[in-house]
């Protein structure tokens, strides 16, 4: 019989007077992909954080190969052999990836030589087939981009425990096979591995067991090969019936809202990252933006919230031109805006809700008045949108760092919302979500729809996009490769045009 490598017993941690998990049991063996399923705010990122030592349970006990150990900060869990890919990247925007990698090393010389880093990044990155550019500061890359810089992180420390909270969440299914094919020969080199995740179908696929936390508690464990979407699906969201939205069409109207014609967009490293792109949306449409991270989602929705200028071309919003308009003029216009990392960019971790709702509209009269805010108004805006779209609190005066993925997502949505939208661009929304999350900001967005709003949605997930938009744009280095009505398209058509095929009728 195998011997674990790792015992978690008993495990409780409470933050105040919430409980994040309760008496957790959790069994790592080496040679194993072990997957942690569970809904936002069930506590899996939390039981891992006090397995990488980031957070002290208030009871139980860890055994690390049969001694029971305390793991008293994230660098003695390295010491260990324990390493985490966080959901939000622990890298240092203004280094490069090169850099990021070897300040992560156990001996790291007083003067790096950047040649010679770049090219072990390189022979890393083969090594791995997790493809990073060694000389790029992160703050250029995209999420998807600094997420492999994370993994190269780790596996270049050759850690006997690797844990991944949703690893695949920025990949496509190609890149996400891939990836699971190279923590699948890290574990049957004698390795552990630990994935959170919210997809049902990946893990059955890839895991070895299966382990779903409810509540804090585990509500079920059981080998990957007696799994079921039906059972997992009861152990993570109970008895309550989950129907998934779908765009049934019918909504999109004549008036075209968006209108964007031949723009061109540069990156953060000043190269060409959108070329000569035009897209029209319509009133009541849902327009898809297909693609592998990095080749121009980013650029192309902050171009058009007015986040970033445009080199070339026009944007037209209702008939009105804002190519020149910033982002303050665009949010006046109706603009609404989810961007894809909802914690540095989309909200302020250490504010509470009331403050991050109010951040767009804070100067207007819905919310003060003489430039004094009216409190009464805020805190009744916050609770009637924590009501209908079910958010979770940690406290009502608690930072929104404190909220768990889904629910922090479900408060950006709201204050996007509530701003009534003429166009909502939503990039990648539904990431790293667990199932009822992910389908509960689809109904919003497709209840938008259905009231004339223009969204734009960029997402990763075909899943996604075949289930929610009427039209589907693919992009390639940039360049928009075909635009495919929904009933045009197949997996395969799209596929082939993420990786720059031309589009044959």
């Amino acid at each position: 019989m195998r011997e674990p490598i790792l015992e978690m017993k008993g495990i409780t941690k409470t933050f105040g007077s919430v409980t994040a998990n309760e008496n957790v049991d959790l069994t790592l063996y080496p040679g194993e992909i072990h997957a942690l399923l569970g809904e936002n705010g069930a506590g899996k990122s939390t039981l891992m954080n006090v397995l990488n030592g980031i957070y002290r349970p208030n009871s139980g006990e860890i055994l690390h190969k049969g001694k029971k150990v305390t793991i008293r900060s994230p660098k003695h869990a390295v010491d260990m052999g324990i390493g985490m890919v966080h959901q939000h990247f622990r890298l240092i925007p203004t280094l490069t990836a090169a850099e990021n990698v070897f300040l992560y090393m156990p001996k790291c010389n007083l003067v790096l030589k950047k040649k010679e880093m770049e090219e072990q990044i390189r022979k890393w990155s083969e090594e791995f087939h997790l493809e990073v550019e060694p000389s790029a500061l992160i703050w250029q890359l995209s999420v998807g981009e600094q997420q492999r810089v994370e993994i190269v992180k780790l596996l270049s420390r050759g850690a006997e425990i690797l844990i991944l909270d949703e690893p695949s969440a920025v990949l496509t299914a190609q890149e996400a096979k891939e990836m699971f094919r190279v923590l699948r020969s890290m574990a049957d080199s004698g390795k552990s591995v630990v994935v959170i995740s919210h997809k049902m179908n990946e893990v059955m696929e890839f895991a070895d067991r299966i382990t779903v936390l409810k509540g804090g508690k585990v509500e079920d464990t059981m080998v990957a090969a007696d799994a079921t979407v039906e059972r997992l699906t009861r152990a993570v969201v109970g008895e309550r019936e989950l129907k998934p939205h779908k765009n049934e069409g019918g909504s999109r109207q004549e008036n075209v809202v968006l209108d964007v014609k031949d723009l061109s967009v540069k990156n953060d490293r000043e190269l060409m990252a959108v070329k000569n792109l035009s897209i029209q949306i319509h009133a009541g449409e849902i327009f898809g933006i297909a693609g592998v991270a990095g080749n121009g989602q980013k650029e192309l929705a902050e171009a058009i919230a007015g986040l970033r200028k445009a080199e070339t071309g026009a944007i037209v919003l209702n008939g009105e031109d804002v190519t020149g308009q910033n982002a303050k003029a665009r949010i006046k216009k109706r603009i609404g805006f989810i961007p894809e990392d909802r914690l540095s960019m989309g909200l302020v971790p250490g504010m509470t809700m009331e403050e991050n709702r109010i951040l767009k509209e804070f100067d207007t009269d819905r919310f003060s008045k003489h430039h004094i805010l009216k409190r009464k108004v805020i805190k009744e805006t916050v609770q009637d949108e924590i009501s209908r779209y079910e958010i979770k609190t940690a406290g009502e005066k608690s930072p929104v760092s404190l909220m768990s993925g889904g629910n922090q997502q479900k408060l950006l949505v709201a204050r996007e919302i509530g701003g009534d939208p003429t166009l909502l661009i939503a990039v990648y929304p539904s990431r790293g979500l667990d199932i009822g999350a992910a389908e509960a900001i689809h109904e919003i967005l497709l209840e938008q729809c259905k009231k004339g709003v223009a969204v734009l949605l960029v997402s990763e997930e075909l899943d996604e996009l075949f289930q929610m938009a009427d039209r589907i744009g693919v992009l390639c280095s940039g360049e928009l490769m075909a635009t495919l009505e929904k009933k045009e398209a197949d997996y395969d058509t799209i596929g082939r045009l993420m990786s720059g095929e031309r589009y044959e009728k």
